[in-house]
């Protein structure tokens, strides 16, 4: 987790005056899927790069987010790599994305903002942009309300999952593996809506599972692949007539195989555990 920090010492007459008037590269727009945001949900993000009719060519540069609340206390961290690599960007060009952000469980509620900016990945200097700056090239770009989980549909973990793990470098990173299958059953919001994951599987053993299928009932909702180089968030649709009339719903996530690390030379690990995707993050979002 990096806060991109950038620190400058300055002695004699130039001091005076802070001010900085090296040139921007362009400007920085932050616009949320909506302004009401449920801790512990996932929220789409898309980021717009203005850049300027003059720019010379970026080295490449990692975006960083920070969000802060009322206080400007940093809550959490969303820092990534864009889609298309800062050193590819042209003058005069506006570069847009849009990244799912899944809200970590926070003990605050409340007004909340949205801090931006380029780094440089190396040496974490920023890159100055032409929005209003807060003094240190970060620059607010976005408010929204942050809300507490119970606004959430609640995700009920049945058969088929190891008690969740936690990265030890990163509290706020959780997961949990399968078994070869695993259900999720939710209460009925009877219409339609969105089932959202994120998961991988960090193992390259031959026995590893690198595609999932998701079903509901004996419908297929799709097989998506999972890798060990990345976890992508993936939207599977479900219509009001696949979730059915009944109160509560299970959804099940089948892995094409599974292995044991204990089972595994290269490995050289003692956990016996059947083990099958690592999943991040599953979501029901309904529809408006």
């Amino acid at each position: 987790m990096s806060l991109s920090l950038i620190v400058a010492v300055c002695v004699g007459p130039a001091c005076r005056s802070n001010q900085d008037t090296s040139p921007a590269v362009g400007t920085a727009e932050v616009s949320l899927a909506r302004n009401r945001v449920a801790q512990g949900s996932p929220v789409d993000l898309t980021y717009r790069f203005k850049l300027t009719s003059d720019l010379t060519q970026l080295k490449n540069q990692k975006v960083f987010v920070h969000i802060v609340d009322a206080d400007e206390e940093l809550m959490w961290t969303d820092d990534h790599d864009p889609p298309t690599p800062t050193s590819t960007w042209k003058a005069g060009q506006t570069v847009e994305y849009t990244r799912t952000m899944f809200v970590p469980m926070y003990p605050y509620v409340g007004a909340a903002k949205v801090i931006a900016g380029l780094y440089e990945g190396g040496s974490n200097l920023r890159v100055k942009l032409g929005n209003e700056d807060r003094g240190d090239r970060s620059y607010k770009l976005a408010d929204f309300e942050l809300l507490p989980q119970t606004e959430n549909v609640y995700l009920i973990y049945k058969d088929g999952w190891h008690p969740a793990e936690v990265a030890p470098d990163n509290p706020s990173t959780e997961w949990k593996w399968t078994r070869k299958e695993a259900s999720v059953a939710f209460r009925n919001p009877k219409r339609d809506s969105t089932f959202i994951l994120q998961m991988d599987n960090p193992s390259h053993s031959p026995g590893a599972a690198n595609e999932v299928e998701i079903r509901i009932g004996d419908q297929s909702l799709g097989t998506v692949p999972v890798s060990a180089d990345e976890a992508p968030v993936r939207k599977f649709a479900l219509t009001a007539a696949q979730l059915g009339t009944g109160d509560m719903v299970e959804i099940r996530l089948v892995a094409n195989r599974t292995f044991v690390p204990a089972l595994e030379p290269s490995i050289k690990s003692s956990d016996a555990r059947e083990l099958g995707v690592r999943v991040f993050h599953a979501f029901i979002q309904p529809g408006s």
